[in-house]
């Protein structure tokens, strides 16, 4: 999968969260990646509309976490 990760404030009175766009699956799948990013990183967020939303700017860190070592998403 081809997974896109944003930093935004829009919407939010100001804080940064962090958006991962793109996951196709079960949304079962998806809560339990957006758990093992939240404790892999040690903060809050939630699933909405299909997106992880993770509190604070970690765009840089939630990808290094998604990509393996041959490059590719998981």
């Amino acid at each position: 999968q081809t997974l896109e990760a944003h930093f935004s404030n829009k919407g939010r009175g100001g804080k940064t969260v962090t958006v991962i766009k793109g996951f196709q699956g079960d949304p079962a799948e998806i809560k339990a990646l957006a758990k093992t990013l939240k404790n892999a990183i040690g903060v809050g967020g939630s699933v909405k509309d299909g997106d992880i939303i993770i509190q604070g700017n970690f765009r840089d860190k939630v990808m290094s976490l998604l990509t393996c070592a041959w490059g590719r998403i998981i």
